[in-house]
C-alpha cells in the first residue's frame, strides 16, 4: 500500500502529460499550440505565451477542471499582440 501512495503523490505520468497537451491543442475553446507541458518533480508546468491574462486564466481553469487531481502550475507569459507603432504622448 505504501508503493501505491507514493506513486499517487509523485509526478504525473507521461499519459497525463499527453492528455493535457491534447486538451491545449484540440479543445476548440483553448486551441493553443504554443503552450508546452513539462513534467517536474511535484507536478506539471505549462510554459508559453498567450495574448492576455484572461486567456491564461481560462487555460488554467480548463486544465484544472479536466484534471482536478493533477498539480499544474503556470509559467505562461502574456505578450502584446502588436508592437506600438508610435510613441504615446500623455497630455
Amino acid at each position: 500500500m505504501t508503493d501505491h501512495l507514493s506513486a499517487a503523490t509523485g509526478p504525473p505520468d507521461e499519459y497525463v502529460e499527453a492528455e493535457i497537451q491534447r486538451l491545449l491543442t484540440e479543445d476548440p475553446a483553448v486551441a493553443e499550440q504554443g503552450i508546452t507541458v513539462v513534467r517536474r518533480e511535484h507536478g506539471l508546468v505549462l510554459y508559453g505565451e498567450v495574448e492576455s491574462p484572461h486567456r491564461r486564466e481560462e487555460i488554467m481553469r480548463r486544465v484544472s477542471d479536466r484534471f482536478p487531481d493533477v498539480p499544474v502550475t503556470s509559467d505562461i507569459g502574456v505578450t502584446r499582440a502588436q508592437a506600438p507603432t508610435e510613441v504615446e504622448e500623455l497630455p
